[in-house]
């Protein structure tokens, strides 16, 4: 019985679990891919919305131009942070 009937089907279980195994890991690193994408783009938001609060609600003076924008949208509150700080230590953006 070593190529008989019973060999096709421990063939066939390996072949699942090893198919098994293979699409758990890919789940897990999906989910952690879009986990990852989902917090730059919540970031990016923020940044963008903390841009023009701090502008129009606090008049900090930021110019609201591409070269503002663009940060704030790639990098998020870090970059909006940075801004304010070479802002209120007299540097122009």
């Amino acid at each position: 019985m070593v190529f008989g009937i019973g060999s096709a089907l421990l063939s066939e279980i390996i072949l699942v679990a090893m198919i098994a195994i293979v699409l758990f890991v890919i789940f897990k690193i999906g989910r952690l891919i879009l986990k990852v994408i989902f917090g730059i783009i919540i970031n990016s938001i923020l940044g963008v919305i903390a841009l023009y609060l701090l502008n129009y609600v606090f008049n900090i003076g930021i110019p609201i131009e591409l070269q503002t924008m663009v940060p704030a949208a790639l990098f998020g509150l870090p970059a909006v942070g940075t801004m304010v700080i070479l802002r209120l230590f007299g540097i122009p953006l």
